[in-house]
């Protein structure tokens, strides 16, 4: 019976692992709360020591209670080299691995949910048209609680979308644009509000910036949001440096999530030392806060009910993994989340793109003749060493770059699936596929720059004005 259970327990990923010892601690509670007999208490105790002892194995760490396993993921692919491991955190994302870092792995490290077929048949079913080009290619890949917002979605009950930018610098890349594209879709097909969070406060902690610049590269960032079309009437977007001294539901919520989180559990989950500033081991209160409906009262009436959907690429899942431990504890209800992959820097999938390094981004201020030099000198190619060799045996779209990007910006699927073959297979090669994503990524961010010559001062500071979105609540 103990060998199976051991067996047991080794199959399980440490979060789960860490869920069956708060379960079994909450038992251990209960049974004494009960007056159980002591016989029944004492096995419990034993089971609780045991998961006990398998956390402490698996994850190198002593259970603590409300402090899941540490979140800077390190995901063994299959081999012994340290260097064969993918890195991911709010901030870093490392592989060795040129098809980049392996997502079936962390689902399985961050406990989230694969999307499915059957998830996005049900999304198709509710909104009547077909899924985003991001969720039948899978894109955005993994969620928590998605089911809940269409349960409630399909009952006639409001949620309401947030997610946000950390403006480190005034020109954004096409990677920022993907889950703006991606809101912008689900705003639309499911009509609710959004807030988009502009963190200026974070980069002035993280970066050497003083708080004007932080907050003028905030504003100069919502005019590119403002450019990939979102309405004026029914979204919201906030500079953190501006709007925390406005709202006083948003400050309350920020102290109550600051209240019922500890030093240790935001060294465990972001891997804060003793030398960073206290700004940095507060921010994640601050960006927790707007997942809940009170933080927005002149939007929502003062409701604390209303639920919240977040996309984000996946390495901010730690954030909102904190906001999910801790909403019940503070009366609100845990936000629903959408993961994206990462978007490839230019030079391969091993890294995300930098805002500081212009050759391994597109940027959205790019000319036509920037971005074709850009592809053809930087974007890592899947193709053979000569002619004759990928003629013979084809190229590699897992990790070739302009494929990727084909991925995440041609809109027909049957075109994308004949490149595909016709890469693979050989017929097609390198430089050709470079020219159809400079065809197809040079009128995409000439159009986006004509719409953001139309975002004027005004238009910012409307859409950057605490008022009541055309929703009644």
């Amino acid at each position: 019976m103990a060998d199976s259970l051991n067996c047991d327990l080794k199959s399980l990923s440490p979060l789960q692992l860490f869920e069956r010892v708060t379960e079994q601690g909450e038992k251990v509670r209960a049974l004494k709360a009960g007056k159980a007999p002591k016989d029944e208490i004492d096995a419990a105790v034993r089971m609780l020591l045991s998961l006990k002892l398998s956390y402490k194995t698996a994850t190198g760490q002593d259970y603590q209670a409300g402090l899941p396993p540490r979140d800077l993921v390190l995901i063994n692919n299959g081999t012994t080299k340290e260097e064969d491991e993918d890195f991911v955190d709010p901030w870093t994302v490392q592989t060795s691995n040129a098809k980049g870092v392996d997502y079936d792995k962390l689902i399985v490290r961050f406990g989230s949910s694969k999307i499915d077929t059957d998830l996005i048949n049900r999304i198709e079913r509710a909104i009547g048209q077909k899924p985003h080009r991001f969720l039948r290619r899978g894109i955005f890949f993994s969620h928590r609680d998605m089911d809940q917002i269409l349960n409630a979605y399909e009952n006639k009950k409001s949620f309401y979308l947030y997610t946000g930018r950390g403006p480190s610098s005034q020109a954004m890349h096409v990677g920022h644009l993907i889950p703006f594209i991606f809101t912008k879709w689900l705003q639309e097909v499911f009509d609710v509000p959004l807030v988009i969070q502009l963190t200026d406060d974070e980069k002035y902690l993280w970066k050497d910036l003083t708080t004007e610049k932080a907050y003028e590269y905030a504003r100069e960032n919502a005019k590119d949001i403002i450019a990939c079309g979102f309405d004026i009437n029914k979204t919201f977007i906030f500079s953190d440096l501006d709007y925390l001294g406005a709202s006083a539901g948003f400050y309350k919520n920020i102290v109550k999530v600051q209240k019922h989180v500890t030093f240790n559990q935001v060294k465990g989950i972001f891997g804060f030392t003793d030398s960073d500033c206290i700004g940095k081991i507060s921010f994640p209160a601050i960006q927790a806060a707007p997942s809940f409906s009170s933080s927005f009262p002149q939007i929502f009436n003062g409701k604390e009910n209303i639920q919240c959907l977040i996309p984000c690429a996946i390495d901010q899942d730690p954030y909102f993994r904190m906001t999910r431990d801790v909403a019940p504890r503070i009366g609100q209800p845990k936000p629903a989340l959408l993961h994206s992959v990462f978007f490839p820097a230019l030079q391969g999938a091993q890294t995300k793109m930098s805002a500081s390094d212009p050759n391994s981004s597109i940027f959205l201020t790019d000319t036509p003749k920037q971005i074709k030099t850009k592809i053809n000198k930087h974007a890592f190619s899947g193709g053979r060493d000569t002619i004759e060799e990928h003629r013979k045996y084809g190229g590699n779209c897992d990790v070739d770059v302009s494929f990727m990007y084909l991925t995440f910006f041609l809109e027909d699927d049957d075109r994308l699936e004949q490149l595909k073959q016709a890469y693979t297979s050989g017929e097609l090669l390198t430089g050709e596929l470079k020219k159809v994503l400079i065809e197809t990524l040079q009128p995409l961010i000439a159009a986006h720059q004509e719409r953001r010559k139309q975002v004027t001062d005004e238009m910012v500071k409307q859409f950057m004005t605490p008022r009541k979105l055309a929703f009644e609540f």
